[in-house]
């Protein structure tokens, strides 16, 4: 990956609905090489999609959380699969620590947190003992990767 590359990383990172006469524009491309190099890098898996970000609070699900959870050895593979089909789980990472996941999790309230916390996830393979922490406020979020590795358009 070159720094023409990065450049085109950066610019679709922050906006994904640029043109490739915008982007061929920034990067000093024409269009059919901009559209090239942005098709190879969707190739080789370096670009994984494209998608709209939501406001949480507008579509109803204001409440954010993390999650901790501990799991009985063995068990990780069918925890896994099953917090899959958890909708209200937006990130699931593996940890190291005391806990062996942190959950990401968006709901509409206190209420159907406990509902989550309570019948859902206590009652997945291998659950030993979870905590689960509110978030007061994002300060910020989603900060392009392109960012935290220094490249600029």
């Amino acid at each position: 990956m070159d720094a023409i590359d990065q450049r085109l990383l950066t610019i679709l990172e922050t906006n994904g609905r640029a043109s490739f006469a915008q982007i061929a524009e920034t990067v000093g491309l024409s269009k059919t090489p901009c559209w090239n190099r942005v098709q190879a890098l969707e190739d080789g898996g370096v670009i994984t999609g494209y998608r709209a970000e939501l406001d949480r609070s507008r579509v109803g699900l204001p409440l954010l959380a993390f999650v901790d959870v501990a799991i009985d050895l063995g068990r990780h593979q069918a925890f896994e699969e099953a917090i899959a089909q958890v909708p209200a789980v937006l990130e699931c990472h593996t940890t190291a620590g005391p806990f062996d996941y942190v959950l990401r999790v968006a709901l509409r309230d206190v209420e159907a947190l406990d509902q989550l916390l309570r019948t859902e996830l206590s009652r997945l393979p291998g659950v030993k003992t979870f905590s689960t922490r509110i978030c007061l406020k994002t300060v910020f979020q989603a900060r392009p990767l392109m960012a935290a590795s220094g490249t600029q358009p």
